[in-house]
């Protein structure tokens, strides 16, 4: 063995968690790392590139960031890093910056995944321990970036499209119209100019510089470019290159990395971008004059979706923008009911029930909703307008996108249109006496908001409910019984229970064995603290300052939630961005280990969960 590797085995046998390797793993490491260099203040890892190495550090110090800029962590002799990009699909999450003239050993992937599976001691000193471990990956992700840090790169609609400087007008006007391109990058021979680049044409060249002096069509393009070039490196966010276009007046900005270009953004492509923005859907869903311009959204509203999973927005922020874009479908179709059908012939309030009303409405949802009627309403003159309208307005967002609840639970069935004295009798009744019809119902009905019309009368049945159900110990105890019924997929050695569905028995239901046991139990707990939240989330928190989670419990239940939901949220936004229509099952084999080891911890915190559920409430 050489006396380098010797020096490097001294060096492991040092460093944790090498410290945990026996020593033939240590002597293959010590034969098969790289050595890298880095000047102090060079970049060592850039956001969202590929990684296939763990860093190492030998010597020097490194500063780590959030892709913000803001400082995460800085680490010295003995750290390590990259490991978080390599167990998360191969992409640097954490830009890294040498702070010292540093010295780097590269473990290679494949290197690093061996030691991975094959030392559990080892792995577990990778990443962080059991609950702390999830607490850890969901700050993370909490703390990532807000909503226009998109990188760059993410606008690039194709690859460049060049040509060379000796090229006439007429020919780059010719490839221009062929490719359906605004621009064309420049290339000039033998230029020093970054990716050989001396240049950019646009449609507005032509116009200014070639039509409008009369210049004949055969002249080079080297004398109509334009020449002062602007760039922006590929992982620089959206709102960087926004602000350079807007001080050097630019219409189209080339994307590089490491010197090649990548492409070119135009400022069409930064409009389109921002159109995903779910504000502007909102907008657009009041603008719509009709159900078939309502329908043409269903694309963007999927879009947003999309654009707020790959912007690291969290569980809170995705399920309440969906859920304000489903409270808009709902306004506009019944504003659209109303010029259609004409004035109501007697006051009422439009309900949203569950998921939308909770403000956790994902991509995937059906539609949940009800209508409270005056009291002065008699079927005999009023039945035929509210039917009408409520079928108008159930149809309408089935056509946008929202299923048919299949259980009927909608205003177009008759039995869920009623006055409100009926729906205050309904709730005293299931309240007081609470029967397995109801309860099969409890998860939608006692989670409900007005959308339209008189809010009010929504706002009295959420009080009257709380008020009795926190004062009804066996409607708690029943609701907690029901809330046991939907299970986490765990086994007896804590490994994974598949789907019996045979055409879906490799995956997982995250909807009904995760997120909606934990909002289940939630709900149970805040009604007997009389929590006035409907928000999973909010509720938990009230529940927490009631103090009646065992201690730490509260925590870990907030990351659970926050990371089952994570693991069905961006399960749903692979499956539009490959084309697949998108749905609740997961397979862990599509998970990275460290998903799947997070996914275990925050399902046991679950099961654990229930069976306090049980205890306190049977």
């Amino acid at each position: 063995m050489h006396a380098e590797q010797l020096e490097i085995i001294d060096f492991l046998r040092r460093t944790s968690p090498f410290t945990e390797l026996p020593d033939e793993a240590l002597a293959e490491v010590a034969g098969q790392v790289e050595v890298a260099y880095y000047k102090a203040g060079s970049p060592i890892l850039s956001f969202a590139e590929e990684i296939h190495h763990w860093y190492l550090i030998r010597s020097g110090a490194v500063e780590v960031f959030r892709r913000n800029g803001e400082l995460y962590n800085r680490l010295s002799e003995g750290g390590f890093f990259g490991e978080f990009g390599l167990l998360r699909n191969n992409r640097v999450r954490f830009p890294v910056t040498a702070l010292e003239d540093t010295l780097v050993y590269l473990i290679a992937e494949p290197l690093f995944n061996r030691l991975f599976e094959a030392h559990e001691r080892f792995a577990d000193l990778v990443e962080v321990e059991d609950q702390t471990r999830l607490r850890h990956a969901v700050e993370r992700q909490k703390d990532a970036n807000p909503l226009l840090n998109a990188p760059a790169e993410t606008l690039i609609g194709r690859p460049p499209l060049c040509l060379t400087a000796d090229a006439s007008a007429r020919t780059a006007a010719q490839r221009m119209s062929e490719e359906g391109a605004s621009s064309l990058l420049i290339r000039g021979p033998g230029a020093d100019d970054r990716a050989g680049l001396v240049g950019i044409l646009t449609d507005r060249d032509l116009r200014d510089r070639l039509l409008a002096p009369g210049l004949p069509y055969d002249t080079p393009v080297s004398q109509i470019m334009s020449t002062d070039l602007h760039w922006v490196r590929h992982s620089e966010f959206v709102f960087e290159a926004m602000l350079l276009m807007l001080r050097h007046n630019l219409h189209h900005l080339p994307v590089l990395k490491r010197d090649q270009v990548l492409g070119v953004i135009a400022l069409s492509d930064i409009i389109r971008h921002e159109s995903q923005n779910s504000l502007f859907v909102v907008r657009s869903i009041y603008q719509a004059q009709s159900l078939e311009e309502l329908v043409a959204l269903r694309q963007d509203v999927r879009a947003s979706f999309s654009r707020m999973v790959n912007e690291d927005a969290n569980s809170r922020m995705i399920g309440g923008a969906m859920a304000m874009i489903g409270r808009s479908f709902k306004q506009r179709l019944l504003e659209l009911g109303e010029e259609k059908l004409g004035e109501p012939p007697v006051p009422y309030c439009f309900l949203a029930l569950g998921s939308m009303a909770r403000e956790e409405q994902l991509i995937v949802t059906d539609q949940d909703n009800a209508m409270i009627l005056d009291n002065r309403y008699d079927a005999s003159l009023h039945e035929g307008y509210f039917r009408d309208l409520a079928e108008f307005v159930c149809d309408g967002l089935a056509a946008c996108g929202y299923s048919y609840c299949s259980g009927k639970i909608m205003a177009s069935n008759p039995q869920w249109r009623q006055p409100l004295r009926v729906w205050e009798e309904n709730f005293s009744q299931w309240i007081e006496q609470p029967t397995a019809e109801f309860l099969l119902h409890s998860s939608i009905f006692f989670d409900l908001e007005g959308v339209w019309g008189n809010l009010h009368w929504a706002d009295m049945l959420n009080q009257l409910i709380r008020r009795k159900a926190r004062q009804n110990r066996r409607f708690l105890a029943a609701m907690a019984r029901n809330a046991l019924h939907r299970t986490p997929p765990l086994g007896f050695f804590k490994g994974f229970v598949m789907e019996t569905d045979g055409q879906h028995s490799h995956s997982i239901n995250m909807k009904r064995r995760g997120t909606a046991p934990l909002a289940d139990l939630l709900r149970v707990h805040g009604l007997s603290v009389g929590s006035q939240a409907r928000n999973s989330f909010e509720r938990l928190r009230d529940v927490i300052d009631a103090n009646i989670l065992p201690p730490g419990r509260g925590p870990d239940l907030r990351d659970a939630l926050e990371l089952i939901s994570m693991v069905r949220i961006r399960h749903q936004a692979l499956d539009l961005e490959a084309g697949r229509e998108p749905d609740n099952r997961v397979e862990p084999d599509n998970l990275s280990d460290f998903e799947r080891k997070n996914l275990k911890d925050a399902f046991q915190i679950l099961s654990n969960a229930q069976k306090f559920l049980r205890y306190r409430y049977a």
